[in-house]
């Protein structure tokens, strides 16, 4: 290519020689943006596999995993280990099981995948690894899918397995996987002292903007400076591509709920309806993208959500009946909500907007004081709940948390891994 310039250069007058540039470096930038558009995405496990697996070479190793702990052609994690002759010892479940099926907050059993691989649950009788189990390894590692809301257990999952790694001396891998939803900004309130939970373990903003690996640097860097962390990064990574926009790239559902990219985009704005009355459409074709209640009067509800203008998305009546969960068999009235531009939506505004919407016209019905304490540790502080029961205003919500966002901006500096 440059040699054809250098051709053209030499044949041509002044002014064609500048066009000629302009044209070449126009055509770079497009070719280059093509490249990348269109570069695979590989991941923690893509990239050791390609190496040869040399990292797990000869170790006897553990794995914490589920179902969407998959590689490039599909393949599960486990699998692809055992094919490449890893002394794979066992795995480790997350809540929902491996099978990534049961239920949110039901306990997870043992088990064993193809009758020979033991499966211990990190959601049953503890949620942190035992560690008699952690010495008979030699490293554990960590390939699970997070979908990038910070009452999502699955980095509490990892947090208490690097607190269990540093305690027994066992090295940690985290096989990097895309947070789905990385373009939306980091929002939403930080947890308060008092505050944390399994539903909120680390100390990030609710809409976190980051991957595991990233989680885990920081955390190494905040509470497990003895623990011999290692992150395979991914490759062909960009924070600001969900992870549909990857070619090739399979989401496969890390929990029953989360189908979709679309409805992780929607979770973080109506999954606070956990700590309410109201359904947040369990039990329905689609979870946390609609709902509703026996009290909820569609339109007033629409008329009074769609007065805040929220950016990004469109909200619809709908009744629905949920075959599970709160109001189990009965018609429930309310909202389906459809993203129309990714990257002006913003989840938070809308969840505070949906919370504010439903208080206002039905403020003895939200079980809002009734469900005080779970709402409060998915929020991470019962700050948020307060400003929603005095009726305070969408945008002063929103300031107050941005500024807690900045604040750990600040102070924390996570080392981002990507761009």
């Amino acid at each position: 290519m440059k040699g054809i310039v250098r051709s053209l250069l030499s044949r041509s007058s002044g002014k064609a020689c500048i066009s000629l540039l302009f044209f070449f470096f126009v055509l770079m930038s497009v070719m280059n943006a093509f490249g990348a558009q269109h570069e695979p995405l590989l991941c923690g496990i893509d990239r050791l596999e390609l190496s040869g697996f040399k990292e797990l070479s000869g170790l006897k190793v553990g794995l914490i995993t589920n179902r969407a702990g998959i590689d490039r052609n599909g393949e599960a994690d486990y699998a692809v280990m055992l094919r490449n002759g890893i002394k794979l010892q066992y795995l480790m479940a997350p809540e929902h099981g491996f099978s990534a099926e049961i239920e949110a907050g039901r306990h997870v059993s043992n088990a064993d995948v193809g009758g020979s691989l033991p499966v211990y649950s990190l959601y049953g009788a503890t949620k942190k690894p035992d560690s008699k189990l952690l010495a008979s390894i030699d490293i554990l590692v960590f390939d699970l899918q997070d979908i990038g809301t910070r009452c999502y257990t699955y980095i509490s999952t990892m947090k208490y397995a690097m607190e269990a790694c540093e305690e027994s001396g066992t090295p940690f891998m985290v096989l990097d996987r895309p947070n789905p939803v990385s373009p939306l900004s980091a929002e939403g309130f930080m947890p308060a002292p008092g505050y944390t939970s399994f539903v909120g373990a680390v100390d990030i903003p609710f809409v976190h903007s980051m991957t595991v690996g990233e989680i885990a640097l920081l955390l190494k860097k905040q509470l497990y400076k003895r623990l011999d962390l290692r992150v395979i990064k991914m490759h062909g990574y960009h924070r600001d591509r969900f992870a549909d926009e990857y070619p090739g790239f399979r989401f496969v559902s890390p929990s029953p709920n989360i189908r979709n990219v679309d409805t992780a985009i929607l979770y973080p704005a109506t999954v606070f309806l956990e700590g309410t009355s109201v359904s947040e459409g369990r039990g329905t074709d689609t979870p946390f993208m609609q709902f509703g209640a026996p009290f909820v009067n569609s339109r007033e509800l629409a008329a009074e959500l769609k007065s805040y203008r929220l950016p990004g998305v469109a909200v619809d009546t709908v009744s629905f009946r949920p075959s599970t969960g709160k109001f189990k068999g009965q018609m429930c009235n309310g909202l389906k909500m459809t993203v129309k531009e990714r990257k002006t939506f913003s989840p938070f505004r809308t969840s505070a907007a949906i919370l504010l919407s439903l208080q206002a016209l039905y403020p003895g019905l939200t079980g809002l004081e009734k469900n005080a304490d779970f709402f409060d540790k998915l929020a991470g502080t019962p700050r948020y709940r307060e400003m929603i029961i005095r009726q305070e205003t969408v945008d002063r919500i929103v300031k107050e948390s941005s500024m807690q966002v900045e604040d750990f901006r600040r102070k924390s500096c996570p080392d981002l891994l990507y761009r």
